[in-house]
Order: C-alpha cells, then sequence, then structure tokens
C-alpha cells in the first residue's frame, strides 16, 4: 500500500514553553498563528524545608524533549511533515537558578525556584551594604532587593554548597535560568552547547544593566558572582545555534523570552500603553513603556520587554507581579483536599456565587508587588460557622482578583493614564466565573483572547521572524488577528469598593507573621532587651536561694 503523502501545510515554527508546573511544546503555521498540534508533561516540586522550593533541571530538560517527540508523532499521525517546522521558539519560568558542570553537563544542585525564600537572611545582609542615597541595584536593574531574583539564589548556593564553590574554583561551572540552561543542553551541552540568555531572562538576575543591556560589573561585585559563570546575553530573535539529536535535529532554537514576556509579544502589545496579565503560577501584568524605562513609585518592577532582533530596539515594560494565583488551586487541590482537579473550583465557586465574607489572602511566598513584604503568610479570614468549602473556594477565585487590581491600580498611578480594559491569558482565562469576578472587582472589561497559548505564539513568533529564518512577518499589517471574547463588569461600582476595600483590610493582617531569626537567636534577643535590673534582682534570688539550702540540716 501506497504511503499517504504528508499534507502541504507551509512553514511552521515550534515553542518549547517551560513552566513552573509543567512543559509544553506547540506547534504553529507560521502565516496564520493556528495551533496545530501539542503536548504537556507535568512536573513535580520539591520542598526540602518550609519556604524552600527546588526543581530538578535534568526532569525539566527530559520533559522538553518528551514534548517534542510526541508533538512530532501527533503531527505524523496527522500527516503533516515535520520537515516543515523551520524553527523553534524558547519561553521559561523566570528567575529560576540552575548551574551545572560544563564538563559532564551534570547540575550540581536542584533549580531553586522562582518562589523559593531561604535567602531571606542573604537578602537582609545585602541590603545593609547598600546606601540609602545611592540604591544603584534598583537603579540599574529596575528590581527591588528581594528572594525572588537570582542573584541571590545564587549567591546562596556559592555560599552554601561545597559542590557549587570548587566548580566555580576549578573553572567548571556555569549558571543560567531555565533558558541557558535548556538551549545549552539542546545545542549540544558538552559538545559544544551554546551557554547564553536573552535579554529578558538577563533582565531578571539582577546582574544586568537594563540600560547598557550587559552584564554589570558593580552588580557582580556587589554580589561577588564571577563574571565567567555568566551566559551570554543575546536578543530575542536571532539564531542561537541548530538542535542537537532527536525529530528536530538541526532545526534552529532562534528565539528566546521570559514567559511574561512571550504572553507580551503574543498578546501583540507592541504599542507604548497596551498592557496584558497572564494567570498562571503566579499573576503577571505588564505594560508596555516603549522605548524608555519609567522608575515606579508604587511598587512595581521595571524590566525589558522585549528585544526582537540583533540590531532592533529594545522595548521596556512596567511590571506587576503575584506569586500566588493559579497555586492557590494547588493548595486546595493538594494540601486541603478540597477539590481533586483544577477544573472542580468553578463549580464548587458556582454553587455559592459569594465568598459570604470569607477573605483569603495566599501570601505563601511572602507579599511581592506592590508592597514587597517578605514577612507576610497566607491567612484566611471571616470565617463563621455558616462557611464551607464552596466559601472558600470561591475567596480563593477573589483572592487572584483583588491581587491583580491592587497591581493595575499601582499601575495607573504610575503611567498616569488608567487603563480601560485589561488584555488577559493563561490557563486561568478559561475559569469563567474568575473572568467575570476580574471584571466587576476592576470594573473595567476584560479581554479574554480565544487562544489562550500566547506566551507560546510569542515564542513562536520571535523565533520565526529571526534573521536568517524569516518565516513569520511581525509587521503590523501581516499580523493574525485573534478573536477575542469582552466581559463587562455586572456590579456596581460601590460593591466592588466595599469589597476590595475589606480585602486590604485582610492584606494588613497577613504583615509581620515571621522573622528571619534563628530559634536561638530570637531567645538570645529577648534576653539582650530585658533591663539590667531584672538580671541585678534575679541574682539576688538566685544567692539567697542557694544560702537557704546550704543552711538546710
Amino acid at each position: 500500500m501506497a504511503t499517504a503523502k504528508k499534507a502541504a501545510v507551509g512553514p511552521l515554527v515550534g515553542a518549547v514553553v517551560q513552566g513552573t508546573n509543567s512543559t509544553r511544546f506547540l506547534v504553529f503555521k507560521a502565516k496564520t498563528a493556528e495551533l496545530l498540534s501539542y503536548h504537556q508533561v507535568e512536573l513535580t516540586q520539591e520542598f526540602p524545608k518550609e519556604g524552600w522550593v527546588e526543581q530538578d533541571p535534568k526532569e525539566i530538560l527530559q520533559s522538553v524533549y518528551e514534548c517534542i517527540a510526541r508533538t512530532c508523532e501527533k503531527l505524523d499521525q496527522e500527516n503533516i511533515d515535520i520537515s516543515n517546522i523551520k524553527a523553534i521558539g524558547v519561553s521559561n519560568q523566570r528567575e529560576t537558578t540552575v548551574v551545572w558542570d560544563r564538563l559532564t553537563g551534570e547540575p550540581l544542585y536542584n533549580a531553586v525556584v522562582w518562589l523559593d525564600l531561604r535567602t531571606q537572611s542573604t537578602v537582609e545582609i545585602l541590603s545593609k551594604k547598600i546606601p540609602g542615597n545611592n540604591n544603584f541595584v534598583k537603579s540599574k536593574t529596575g528590581l527591588p532587593l528581594s528572594t525572588y531574583f537570582s542573584a541571590v539564589k545564587l549567591r546562596w548556593l556559592l555560599d552554601n554548597e561545597r559542590k557549587v564553590q570548587k566548580a566555580v574554583e576549578e573553572g567548571r561551572a556555569l549558571f543560567g535560568t531555565i533558558d541557558s540552561w535548556l538551549i545549552w543542553s539542546m545545542t549540544g551541552g558538552v559538545n559544544g552547547g551554546v551557554h547564553g540568555t536573552d535579554v529578558t531572562n538577563a533582565s531578571r538576575t539582577m546582574l544586568f544593566n537594563i540600560h547598557s543591556l550587559k552584564w554589570d560589573k558593580e552588580l557582580c561585585d556587589f554580589f561577588e558572582i564571577p563574571m565567567n559563570i555568566l551566559p551570554n546575553v543575546w536578543s530575542c530573535s536571532e539564531i542561537y545555534g541548530p538542535m542537537q539529536g532527536g525529530a528536530l535535529e538541526g532545526i534552529p532554537i532562534s528565539g528566546c523570552l521570559s514567559d511574561q514576556s512571550a504572553a507580551l509579544v503574543g498578546q501583540m502589545c507592541f504599542q507604548e500603553g497596551q498592557a496584558k496579565n497572564t494567570y498562571g503560577t503566579g499573576c503577571f501584568l505588564l505594560c508596555n513603556t516603549g522605548r524608555k524605562c519609567i522608575f515606579s513609585e508604587h511598587g512595581l518592577l521595571t524590566t525589558v520587554a522585549y528585544k526582537l532582533g540583533k540590531d532592533k530596539p529594545v522595548y521596556y515594560a512596567l511590571e506587576g507581579s503575584v506569586a500566588i494565583a493559579g497555586a492557590v488551586i494547588d493548595w486546595l487541590k493538594d494540601n486541603l483536599g478540597i477539590i481533586k482537579t483544577s477544573e472542580e473550583i468553578e463549580k464548587l465557586a458556582k454553587e455559592v456565587g459569594t465568598s459570604y465574607g470569607c477573605y483569603f489572602v495566599p501570601a505563601f511566598s511572602g507579599l511581592y508587588a506592590p508592597y514587597w513584604e517578605p514577612s507576610a503568610r497566607g491567612i484566611i479570614c471571616g470565617l463563621t460557622q455558616f462557611t464551607n468549602k464552596c466559601h472558600i473556594a470561591f475567596a480563593a477565585l477573589e483572592a487572584v482578583c483583588f491581587q491583580t487590581r491592587e497591581i493595575l491600580d499601582a499601575m495607573n498611578r504610575d503611567c498616569g493614564i488608567p487603563l480601560h480594559h485589561l488584555q488577559v491569558d493563561g490557563n486561568m482565562t478559561n475559569n469563567k466565573i474568575l473572568m467575570q469576578l476580574q471584571a466587576d472587582i476592576l470594573h473595567i472589561p476584560v479581554i479574554r483572547s480565544s487562544m489562550p497559548e500566547t506566551t507560546a505564539l510569542g515564542a513562536a513568533m520571535a523565533a520565526g521572524a529571526a534573521e536568517g529564518v524569516g518565516v513569520w512577518s511581525l509587521k503590523q499589517e501581516d499580523l493574525s488577528g485573534i478573536t477575542m471574547e469582552r466581559i463587562e463588569p455586572q456590579i456596581q461600582v460601590t460593591e466592588s469598593e466595599i469589597r476590595y476595600s475589606t480585602w486590604k483590610r485582610a492584606v494588613i493582617k497577613t504583615m509581620g507573621w515571621v522573622s528571619t531569626q534563628s530559634p536561638e537567636n530570637s531567645e538570645l534577643a529577648i534576653f539582650s532587651s530585658l533591663p539590667l535590673g531584672f538580671f541585678i534582682v534575679s541574682s539576688m534570688i538566685i544567692l539567697i536561694g542557694a544560702r537557704y539550702i546550704s543552711s538546710l540540716p
């Protein structure tokens, strides 16, 4: 029997999307942005101590290879020739830190995930070294000194892991965020792999000058990071190197963006003032500020949005970062057992249609924007005997929306021009109750893309548009329009404001719950704060007691 002729579908572009909870590989038509096929693999996270979050870099890498292989198999079953795939883009969870051995290709420690809190004491020590009148770290990076970013995670590894220290001393260590680890491995690894990153991922390390677009010696000296372990920095859209091995061997990796920048590109927010909010493990609102850096006065970050070509200009963004969004649903599922699947939360919330005065602040990793308060911890308040799991599920969804409202308010104050609608993407946008709640709490329309995979689309666009590939046009007139759904607010402004103000009261109650002091130091601090008279009186009582005991027959 003759083999069926492969379908002619025109040039295709693949996109690796490596997230905190899963890895996906998706393939798009370059001319129409149509998604043809994809495969997803769930990932495990490790929590070796309270506040610590780690992942296995080798599991992450293997998940990428598996997703590529399975997607290619699915395309073959659809009679689509994988030789039509002309480029691959990479998008990734940001800040997560990997150090590996360039001679063996082995990770020297687990990946320290962006949510990890172990570096709080490191942050406090470093913050004392910054002059009060010259915060050069923030002015060069756009970032506050926080456990969130890569530099402090790398500093912790250098301080605490002998394997890492030894490899650095012997010139064997390489550092990178997840994109660097993947690109190095996929382009050959120990056999000539490309040690590179792009400007968007580099801008989240706290070692990168967002004005000069280079690693900064003053910053590296401040964090005591050797510059020879850092990757080369590229634009988001140029050929890094060819894939080595597997079904797509020889196909160029020609696009690389951090996940939130990729979503901004995928939402086609190319104009100054356009903004998007991505609902994933966390929640990230980015507003394109054009070719100028705007520094926030209200707790937002200044970051690199994208640079779509070696000789193309860099664009910047203001960002509001929320640590816990989709992760709160995972917590209800995995820790409390309230739901068995993430999709069930919508059904529970729909049963009651209200939180009945219950408010949930999921500050599991402290509070990010606009507070940057690491001492905060999560609370559920307003509970009564009437409260049940449905009300808590509804409160969890409201929490995601209230957090978005906080960062949107901050962005409006920084930009001076309020947003009149909010473009949204990410898996959580499939939840209709969440999207209606978001419109109600913001009291502006929410615009939902019919294709939620905008992060993958952005990575594919950057890869396909790269010089030497040229199968995807980024000209405004050539960009394929994606259908949108508009969700209007359905409650009065007064009701929205009352609920929001109550939420703010709950947020205040989360703060100051934890201290970085060890128990031993805490006890020492208590004793050192006592007055001298306490010790004098105590000594007299002990002396009198001792004399009394010695006089007994």
